[in-house]
């Protein structure tokens, strides 16, 4: 029950299921998250931590680099969850702003994006 919990506790806020829309689309380097949610790094980084306490999330470095993306679902709820984000929540107007921005930062270099 506890994995359930803490499942819905990190999609309950705002800035987390942003970046767990985006995260749905692409796979993300802090910085670009960042740039197409118009946060700071720390607030990034932050909700970026809880994403991963719950597991919805996974890091790789590359260099310098940490990229995140979503975990592989770990069961049914997950699975559904991740297929709402890809199905509709994508389509929403709420997101429309942060998936354009979004695509305008993935076709910079992100050397470009972290001199901002």
């Amino acid at each position: 029950m506890q994995q359930y919990i803490d499942l819905f506790k990190a999609l309950s806020d705002e800035t987390r299921l942003r970046i767990v829309v985006l995260l749905s689309k692409n796979e993300l380097c802090v910085c670009q998250i960042e740039e197409a949610l118009k946060l700071s790094q720390v607030k990034v980084s932050r909700h970026l931590t809880v994403l991963r306490h719950a597991g919805l999330v996974k890091c790789r470095r590359d260099g310098t680099w940490i990229y995140y993306s979503l975990a592989e679902p770990k069961n049914k709820i997950e699975e559904n969850l991740y297929d709402c984000f890809k199905k509709y929540l994508l389509k929403e107007k709420f997101f429309s702003s942060d998936i354009l921005n979004m695509q305008e930062c993935i076709s910079k270099p992100l050397k470009e994006i972290i001199k901002k």
